[in-house]
């Protein structure tokens, strides 16, 4: 199986920046897209960004033009920068993946246990 663990959360002030980590470990044949999606408090879950392992990146409407998404395909670990952060940005952040554990094994999605960002003064 494949586990991610993110870190990289906590509170910030608007205007600051976070930068969220991802790292995929355990049982990994293919690791595909990799990408980030947040959810609030009364409010469904919402994608944030997504990066293949071309390099190529996706992102959300409230992403666009603050947040940055990145990956190191060496260590199966996916960044999130984050600028120019609102209050509107308060959400429990996911990490996601497409990977399948084994040669024997076709894709799957997997989720990370989430990490908080809380933006306020």
């Amino acid at each position: 199986q494949v586990q991610l663990v993110e870190s990289g959360g906590g509170l910030v002030q608007p205007g600051g920046s976070l930068r969220l980590s991802c790292a995929a470990s355990g049982s990994i044949f293919i690791i595909g897209v990799m990408g980030w999606y947040r959810q609030a408090p009364g409010k469904q879950r919402e994608l944030v960004a997504t990066i293949n392992s071309g390099g190529i990146q996706n992102y959300g409407d409230s992403a666009k033009g603050r947040f940055a998404i990145s990956r190191d395909n060496a260590k199966s670990t996916v960044y999130l920068q984050m600028s120019g952060l609102k209050p509107e940005d308060t959400a429990v952040y996911y990490c996601h993946t497409i990977a399948s554990p084994t040669t024997f094994s076709g894709p799957s999605d997997y989720w990370g246990q989430g990490t908080q960002v809380t933006v306020s003064s």
